[in-house]
């Protein structure tokens, strides 16, 4: 009986259908690897893999700013499933990740267990999300990103209803690039804040209603009633500040002099998921 079995080619047989690949960068040099190679995924925290299944609203595609006291509140819901060490570990993960970043930024509510919005973020956590994400996409960005993070800080600051002193002295930057974009947004802010009062006064000593300085100007009427709407809020803001800045002097000549103020909280600028 003949043997029909295909002897395996020896390594000095050369094999015409194998095509040898190409060499580059001249001979004798390795081939060049390839630049964006497969990335295996990476492994999801089993605990972070318990809190998707128990929350997909909070756990899931989409991250909300989770209440603080959650992490005493999972305790106390799942005694049984969540040991304290691991659930910590997993929710500091779940609040540094860049996704649960950006939720913050964006200026969402915080949320509970159920999905539900219970309270504002602080404006000092929304800060620190701005400049987490900021750096952490520009470090790999091949443009400048600063005006994005420029028009976030714009929105947090009005969002925050601080005046600048108020917001510098809440978020306590610290590093150069934080004071510039701030410098740069507190600029931008005061520019068009100067734009909104110099429509009022004009608005104002026009004597026409809004419909007759829009089609004056050639401006959409909505658009002018909200900014007078704004300048007027503004400038009401600034009489009744200026009329508490004249009336606290009086006050604190009758009042005992209050004690040393407690040095800052340094954790303050992250965003705690586990109350102190």
């Amino acid at each position: 009986m003949t043997d029909t079995t295909t002897a395996p080619e020896s390594e000095s047989t050369p094999a015409p259908a194998r095509q040898r690949p190409a060499r580059q960068g001249g001979r004798g040099r390795p081939q060049a690897k390839p630049q964006n190679p497969a990335r295996a995924p990476r492994a999801v925290h089993p605990v972070l893999q318990q809190l998707f299944e128990l929350y997909p609203k909070m756990f899931g595609e989409r991250f909300l700013p989770l209440k603080l006291g959650v992490f005493q509140d999972l305790l106390a819901l799942h005694p049984e499933l969540f040991k304290r060490d691991e659930l910590k570990v997993a929710l500091g993960l779940h609040a540094r990740s860049t996704r649960y970043l950006e939720s913050v930024a964006s200026g969402l509510q915080r949320h509970d267990l159920n999905g539900e919005p219970v309270e504002p973020v602080a404006p000092e956590h929304v800060h620190h999300a701005i400049m987490e994400v900021f750096r952490r996409r520009q470090a790999r960005a091949n443009q400048d990103l600063r005006p994005y993070a420029r028009a976030q800080l714009i929105e947090a600051i009005e969002a925050s209803g601080l005046s600048r002193e108020d917001y510098l002295l809440c978020i306590r930057q610290q590093d150069e690039v934080s004071t510039a974009l701030l410098d740069e947004a507190f600029a931008e802010l005061a520019e068009q804040a100067a734009k909104r009062d110099a429509l009022l006064r004009t608005f104002e000593a026009s004597g026409k209603t809004v419909a007759e300085f829009s089609d004056m100007y050639g401006m959409d009427p909505d658009e002018v009633a909200h900014t007078l709407e704004r300048a007027r809020f503004a400038k009401a803001a600034q009489v009744a500040k200026a009329a508490l800045a004249a009336q606290a002097p009086a006050e604190a000549d009758s009042q005992e002099s209050p004690p040393p103020a407690e040095p800052a909280d340094e954790t303050a600028a992250t965003d705690p998921l586990e109350a102190p």
